[in-house]
């Protein structure tokens, strides 16, 4: 399939815009990242908790904050999705032993701030063991038949039914329980009288220590370079050293504007998002691959034609799979960034910055760096990229 025919375009023409793009945003980046003292990690690489809490109702943001702030030491960020009912709360520690007494102190902050004194259990938040020995003494005590084998299958169905309702763990009312198998009007009456519901509930818990997290990071870093290096020294063999560092210089240059629009529009940078980048130097590598490659199968047809315009042509003949392809999965991407949620947000907020810088540096800053060396040689008698290098298939 096609959606070019024949064209003619003049891209190289037109590469000095972008290349002063490139630059302005590359140099932006670069001076946001060193005024803000780095790149701005999250808590995969940090280390702390990520505590993710559902309430029934949108909570205040600034109340939610203060109250953990007075609680935690360092910075607290909380941040909304869902419609802002459900929030992620983290927080950067400093050491090991810090990691359950603040998920502790952060679960008893919720607690104190947006629970119920009425003395009773909390069974939005409390453990299957927990709700058992809450019950075990009072249904004993109302003489009801029930042993603690059918206490526990009960309480097992309780769990079910808060874990598995469509409002994400949040119960309206207790009276939800009275089809749980083995729940009488009798234990239910109970069941009110030693369990309550507090507005909100503790969905996930992920802790992360700092020494955990700085060999993450370290790997990371160490995963992009070797993937860096892998692919200039597969296309140096496939094609010519030069074609190898301009398409390197070509990731390079997208790997850093990303990060930079990380840093300029205040998003950490995690797993996932590390994830995302190797994904782009994977993508943008091909998409440059496939430019190279119709330039060296030119190179043999268009003897007589100068490099500059033959280069020209090679984009315009790869235009149309550029097109379809870039095209594409920047729409899947988009539809991530706007309904994927908080969550995926840095992914998909990586993917679709590099899919176009990726796509345009395939053309406005790989293509170039041949035609500069390719001019610069010619200059100093030599040949250049002007000959094909035949390849052992």
């Amino acid at each position: 399939m096609e959606l070019f025919r024949n064209t003619n375009f003049d891209f190289l023409g037109k590469k000095w815009p972008f290349i002063i793009a490139s630059l302005v945003l590359t140099g932006g980046g670069l001076a946001s990242t060193a005024a803000k003292g780095g790149i701005k990690y999250g808590i995969d690489f940090r280390g702390g908790v990520d505590m993710s809490v559902k309430f029934s109702q949108r909570p205040s943001v600034d109340n939610l904050r203060k109250a953990l702030a007075a609680k935690i030491p360092g910075e607290i960020t909380v941040t909304e999705e869902l419609g802002g009912t459900q929030v992620i709360i983290s927080t950067e520690l400093k050491s090991e032993k810090e990691l359950d007494t603040a998920r502790k102190t952060m679960a008893d902050t919720l607690a104190a701030s947006f629970g119920t004194a009425s003395g009773k259990l909390d069974f939005h938040n409390a453990g299957q063991q927990a709700v058992v020995d809450r019950l075990r003494d009072p249904i004993q005590r109302a003489g009801l038949p029930m042993n603690d084998a059918l206490l526990r299958e009960m309480v097992k169905g309780m769990m079910a039914v808060r874990d598995g309702n469509p409002n994400f763990g949040i119960l309206k009312s207790l009276d939800q329980l009275g089809n749980v198998d083995g729940m009488t009007p009798q234990t239910l009456a109970i069941v009110k009288q030693e369990l309550d519901l507090a507005p909100f509930a503790i969905r996930n818990v992920d802790l992360v220590g700092p020494k955990i997290g700085a060999e993450l990071r370290n790997q990371a870093v160490l995963a992009t370079l070797y993937a860096l290096a892998g692919m200039l020294v597969f296309i140096a063999f496939r094609f010519e050293w030069i074609y190898g560092v301009a398409a390197v210089i070509a990731v390079f240059h997208d790997t850093i504007i990303t990060l930079g629009l990380f840093s300029l529009f205040d998003k950490e940078v995690s797993l996932t998002v590390i994830a995302a980048l190797l994904t782009l130097v994977g993508y943008s590598m091909n998409d440059t691959i496939v430019v190279f490659d119709r330039i060296r199968e030119n190179l043999k047809l268009m003897r007589r034609e100068k490099f500059e315009p033959l280069v020209n042509t090679s984009v315009n003949q790869t235009l149309s799979r550029t097109v379809l392809t870039s095209g594409l999965t920047l729409l899947t991407a988009l539809a991530l960034l706007l309904f994927g949620g908080q969550v995926l947000n840095g992914f998909s907020f990586a993917l679709v910055v590099g899919i176009i810088v990726g796509t345009y540096s395939s053309v406005f800053i790989a293509s170039p760096i041949l035609i500069f060396w390719k001019n610069w040689m010619e200059k100093r008698g030599g040949g250049g990229t002007g000959k094909p290098v035949a390849v052992s298939k």
